[in-house]
């Protein structure tokens, strides 16, 4: 089963009579070296990157438009037999039926990766991160103007995404269960900086009044950071921990758009007392300095060690418990609105272990993946170029994105530049220009150097048909609705009048 069929039994159970069309991206694997940077040496990783785009059709004549979208990445480490699946953005357009699809399709994505029977990844322990944040609108331009759209608030975004992941848990080990595969070790860690274990569960209460509360889950949740806990191996595992400690940027990874990352590079940057470092004064050039200077030249790396001395220094001053307790002082954290980091780390017992057979090379192309260059074509286009404040855009703007992803899979092809807008000079015939300083050269990310040994998938209409584009319908029972009194959602207002004082007989 490949994602868009696991996408589309999700939405099978919804209520009511619905149609649905999906879109469903996956880009192939390339090398990264940024999941964990301040790691010496580094694993070595292979990232995925995921979009999902779902519309709807309320009948057969309606246009169709979108009401869902996923962004999320996933990273592969062979040598742990690890993966890390992480969900960057989630969003609606608030234009769907009642119930909104959005819940189902999340549980779904993760359920997908979670379940090694369905897992496209042959590895033991997975981890999926992510961090709540309620905005406005995050994957659809202006759809914050729509007056249908309710986006959730701080404390229910967080419960939201706590009882997603509690039933996705549940439901995945009662399928395990069920099949008569061993107990799964699964493991639920939330933290919500700058309150406590008590105020945020009491939080969470508050959001889940009337229904079953979040934190008597049947997975039990553990309220902190998943760093100590020796249940499941964590996916950086340093070389000689003995001898050189491990330190925070073993175990924390590292994330675009996070605000860990960005406290990682100001701890790793900043010293304790003098704030950011300024380059050393440089000394006189004399005999000696010279001297020194070829010698040094000779060593080779001796500069690059000294600078990643120097950070690993920094961030072994910072323990993971301190690190989260500054994490709550954090202006991301605090400005005034709740948000929150969870974290579900599975870990299921394999057939094989992971060099017994051979295994193909992760970066081998997979049926049904498109190019990284497509992958942002699509989202460039979906961010730029159109926006969804009324039913009107919103259904334009889904015409030509589904149009534009169909064409690019039938032959359209993608204006290709040279890379990083460089170019190789070609030489003029007429009369030489004047003298000019030569641009700047641009430093490679690290993951440039060694290039990919298999090209580039090319999408064609049967991975279209195949992988990409699905559709289903849905014809169930309706939800039936509550019968609501005229006095029910109307908050009763007590008027308060002053007492008047009896005056005595005179």
């Amino acid at each position: 089963m490949n994602l868009r069929d696991a996408l589309l039994q999700g939405l099978a159970n919804l209520p009511g009579t619905r149609e649905f069309h999906i879109h469903v991206l996956v880009s192939s694997s390339r090398k990264h070296s940024n999941l964990y940077p301040y790691a010496a040496p580094r694993p070595k990783t292979y990232l995925q990157q995921i979009l999902v785009l779902l519309s709807e059709q309320p009948n057969p004549d309606s246009p169709r438009v979108f009401v869902s979208a996923i962004e999320a990445f996933l990273y592969h480490i062979p040598s742990a037999s690890s993966a890390i699946l992480y969900v960057s953005k989630v969003d609606s357009t608030g234009q769907a039926k009642s119930p909104s699809p959005t819940p189902a399709l999340v549980r779904a994505l993760l359920s997908y990766y979670v379940d090694p029977t369905t897992r496209p990844l042959s590895v033991a322990h997975l981890w999926v991160h992510l961090f709540a944040r309620a905005q406005n609108q995050y994957l659809f331009p202006n759809s914050a103007e729509y007056p249908g759209k309710r986006p959730l608030t701080d404390v229910k975004l967080c419960a939201w995404w706590k009882r997603q992941l509690s039933m996705v848990a549940e439901d995945v080990s009662a399928r395990a269960v069920s099949a008569g595969h061993a107990i799964p070790r699964i493991r639920l860690f939330y933290l919500l900086p700058g309150l406590g274990e008590l105020e945020a569960c009491h939080a969470m209460d508050r959001v889940y009044a009337s229904t079953s509360s979040p934190c008597a889950a049947s997975v039990p949740w553990s309220y902190g950071h998943p760093y100590r806990q020796t249940d499941v191996p964590l996916p950086c595992v340093p070389i000689g921990s003995e001898e050189k400690p491990a330190h925070i940027g073993h175990v924390i990874p590292w994330f675009d758009d996070d605000p860990k990352a960005r406290f990682l590079d100001e701890i790793a940057y900043t010293t304790d007392a003098e704030g950011i470092k300024s380059p050393e004064r440089k000394r006189p050039r004399t005999h000696r300095t010279a001297a020194k200077t070829e010698e040094e030249g000779e060593s080779g790396k001796e500069g690059s060690g000294t600078k990643m001395e120097q950070t690993s220094k920094a961030l072994k001053k910072v323990s993971v418990e301190e690190f989260w307790e500054r994490m709550s002082f954090r202006q991301e954290c605090i400005a005034g609105a709740v948000t929150g980091f969870f974290v579900m780390a599975t870990s299921w017992a394999i057939s094989t272990p992971p060099g017994s057979r051979s295994e193909p090379s992760p970066l081998a192309p997979v049926p049904g993946q498109v190019s990284a260059q497509m992958m942002k074509r699509v989202l460039t286009s979906l961010m730029t170029g159109h926006e969804f404040p009324t039913v009107e855009r919103a259904v334009w703007s889904t015409r030509v994105l589904e149009e534009v992803i169909k064409g690019l899979c039938d032959g359209l092809k993608i204006a290709q530049g040279p890379e990083d807008g460089r170019r190789t000079p070609e030489r003029e015939t007429g009369r030489l220009g004047p003298p000019e300083t030569p641009p700047r050269q641009i430093k490679r990310a690290m993951e440039d150097v060694s290039p990919n040994a298999f090209p580039e998938p090319i999408a064609s209409l049967e991975t279209y048909n195949s992988y990409i584009y699905g559709t289903t319908t849905v014809s169930n029972a309706e939800v039936p609705r509550k019968e609501r009194d005229e006095t029910e959602g109307k908050t009763g207002i007590t008027v308060l009048t002053a007492r008047r004082k009896k005056r005595g007989k005179v």
